[in-house]
């Protein structure tokens, strides 16, 4: 492949400057700014990248492998249930992205809504969606190209009629209908930035416009709100309603895996003058709330305080006050990860090392008893009816392709819909075991390990390594049948549950947090070491993976043991944490990363900073860095610059390319074909460094 051209070359223009007496030096600071020449750099480095990935040998066949596998199977997720109605959504095997669909109590099935019917450039995107109490009515959060910037498209579910839209930017499914079923709570950023945001109200018919801010920084005085917060207004059925303020970084839940929250409480009649509403704090971030469900008179809370792996606790919603709560469910083994209301029953969902398990127990009391799962694997979502004791579960494993159960209150057990279609790609001899690599500090890590059960530990097979270890969020179990196309070609694909991540709950999370992230990158080589001691592959063949924050062990092993890889995949990555917090959403982030006001901070941030720890001359693995134009949370520029530093440094001869999804944003939102492209460039990029063809 020497015939191809080469990368451009970024301008050096380093920018020095000193913090709390530590020098830094950063050589392509002007990056940031995004400016003309930021662009036309990038566009010579994605015409590079798409060039050399093109050219690999195996890329052809693996795509055309992925695209088969892919099309056999159809995929069913974000559920809700309304009414007598079950909505979903769907993607088949044929479609670019999944689209709105709606389940009858007879059982017949419709498209309610496509977003590809959505005019404008690029492609569009259901973000999330939620149904109002009724079933009448679906909110629908949609966005272009990935960016999730949504608009909120309000369908008639009896016609699939759109009613009315509401203008980006929206973010996050804090969303509640109210229970005349035409007039919903929302959230919403204001004019394009991420400072001040605030929750309103909306009446169906109404000009978005003309919205009534409910929840807002200087609004009300029992609420206190910094800029960077995030104000949440939930509402359930009953007589009151909930107010998180969320002080970090959110995944994409309203419910559960929260962190670093205040909690309030007060009367739904509130809603009638925001200013004056009697707020009452039930708790704040030290409390530890991740989680939370109400019946109609009581709050029942996931806290981690005094309980390193949380409990679940219970307040009454008229008197919140959590020094006299009454423990539900104590603290034990397992983490807990949620809790809903079913019936006069609270179900209780419990991570055990990566694995997903499940109690239940009498609201009045009593001892948690375990339900049995049908798959040793992952609940990757569940919901519950907001009237009725039930609750549908989606589970999958590793080699289970996800499967949709219903929770039967009377006999309390769990059973097959059959809505969600088994897969007809055979992962019969592809095997799944969990090890546990020693870590140097003598702590055993879950590493989870796929491949074909008739793999020969020699030694000398292609493997990838992937991890996140961030906001204590979990490596679930996941079905992707394209992986297969890896696994007949003797690949391993190993997943390390890193700390700083949550497996083991939040005594997980806070082990690789802040100033303890250096235990991440370190448990992320350990691992990869594990996997060479037991003879599944090799340095010369061993390949690491991570996208967004999985960008820290991955980055923070390329700078620090460029020898233990053939190359290095990054998505979308962190990588210049020192300047993270500069972005438009950085500041979110600072609880868990840090902050370089402070020296802690900075010294916390320097841990994970790869990008300044690049050092010349230095021979690099090859290196695949991704970003979307349209990413919201990490700005081109961070893997831009380690593209750049990487390229300048090296002395491997081995390729550092920048490959860019010009309708592409974070991950989410993407089209199935962006999806199976980025797997086969992966892959054959990875092919191509372990054995050279």
């Amino acid at each position: 492949m020497s015939d191809l051209i080469e990368p451009p070359t970024a301008r050096v223009d380093v920018v020095r400057e000193t913090l709390h007496g530590i020098t830094l030096e950063d050589p392509y600071r002007w990056m940031e700014a995004e400016g003309e020449e930021f662009h036309h750099w990038l566009d010579g480095q994605a015409g590079h990248a798409r060039e050399h990935l093109d050219a690999l040998p195996h890329r052809a066949g693996l795509l055309t492998r992925i695209r088969e596998l892919g099309g056999e199977l159809t995929r069913y997720f974000g559920l809700a249930m309304a009414a007598d109605r079950v909505f979903a959504l769907v993607r088949e095997p044929d479609a670019r992205v999944p689209v709105l669909t709606v389940t009858e109590a007879d059982g017949a099935s419709r498209v309610l809504f496509d977003p590809g019917t959505v005019p404008g450039d690029g492609h569009h995107a259901i973000d999330w969606y939620v149904p109002s109490p009724d079933g009448r009515h679906v909110a629908c959060a949609v966005s272009a190209s990935g960016s999730e910037d949504s608009s909120i498209h309000v369908i008639d579910a009896d016609s699939g009629a759109l009613r009315e839209t509401i203008p980006p930017t929206t973010r996050f499914a804090f969303l509640s209908w109210l229970e005349d079923g035409r007039s919903f709570v929302y959230h919403r950023y204001v004019e394009q930035h991420r400072l001040d945001s605030r929750s309103f109200l909306h009446q169906l018919g109404a000009d978005p416009a003309q919205d009534t801010v409910v929840l807002a920084r200087g609004l009300n005085p029992h609420v206190e709100l910094t800029p960077q917060d995030r104000p949440f207004l939930v509402v359930p059925h009953g007589e009151w309603m909930l107010a998180i303020i969320s002080h970090g970084a959110l995944g994409p839940w309203t419910s559960e895996q929260l962190s670093d929250c205040t909690v309030y409480v007060a009367p739904r009649t509130g809603l009638a003058d925001p200013a004056t509403c009697s707020w009452r704090k039930v708790a704040g971030v030290a409390d530890g709330v991740t989680a939370f469900a109400t019946s109609h008179d009581t709050l029942y809370l996931v806290s981690h305080r005094d309980a390193p792996r949380s409990r679940v606790l219970a307040v009454p919603l008229a008197e919140p006050d959590l020094s006299r709560a009454r423990v539900v469910v104590p603290a034990g083994e397992r983490a807990v990860e949620g809790v809903r209301v079913v019936g006069d029953r609270l179900l209780v969902r419990d991570l055990d090392g990566g694995v997903s398990r499940m109690r239940h127990v009498p609201l009045s009391g009593g001892e948690p008893a375990d339900l049995p799962l049908p798959v040793d694997g992952t609940i990757l979502e569940w919901t519950t009816h907001p009237e009725r004791p039930e609750a549908l579960l989606l589970m999958a494993g590793w080699t289970d392709a996800p499967r949709l159960y219903r929770y039967d209150y009377d006999s309390q057990s769990l059973q097959d819909t059959g809505l969600a279609p088994r897969s007809p790609v055979d992962f019969g001899d592809v095997h799944a075991r969990t090890l546990h690599a020693p870590a140097r500090d003598g702590t055993p890590i879950p590493l989870t390990v796929i491949h074909h059960k008739d793999l020969e530990l020699n030694g000398d097979n292609p493997a990838v390594l992937t991890g996140y270890g961030s906001h204590g969020l979990t490596d679930w179990a996941e079905f992707h049948p394209e992986m297969l196309a890896w696994y007949e070609r003797g690949g391993v694909y190993a997943v390390a549950h890193l700390r700083g991540g949550g497996a083991y709950g939040r005594e997980w999370h806070e082990a690789g947090r802040g100033e303890r992230k250096e235990a991440t990158i370190t448990d992320f080589i350990d691992c990869a070491e594990h996997l060479i001691a037991l003879g599944y592959t090799r340095p010369g063949r061993l390949a690491a993976e991570g996208a967004s924050s999985g960008g820290i062990p991955t980055g923070g092993a390329l700078v620090r043991r460029p020898d233990l890889w053939a190359a290095m995949a990054m998505h979308v990555p962190t990588v210049n944490a020192t300047r993270n917090e500069f972005g438009e959403s950085g500041p979110i982030n600072v609880p868990e990363y840090g902050s370089v006001t402070t020296e802690e901070g900075l010294r916390a941030l320097l841990i994970i900073d790869a990008y300044l720890r690049v050092r010349d001359g230095v021979p690099y693995p090859a290196v695949l860095l991704t970003t979307g134009l349209r990413d919201a949370r990490v700005p081109p520029w961070q893997p831009a610059k380690l593209a750049a530093r990487l390229q300048a440094a090296t002395d491997s001869g081995r390729p550092v390319l920048l490959r860019v999804e010009e309708h592409g944003g974070h991950g989410a939102g993407s089209t199935r074909d962006q999806e199976q492209a980025l797997l086969a460039d992966v892959l054959a990029f990875v092919l191509h460094a372990t054995d050279g063809s």
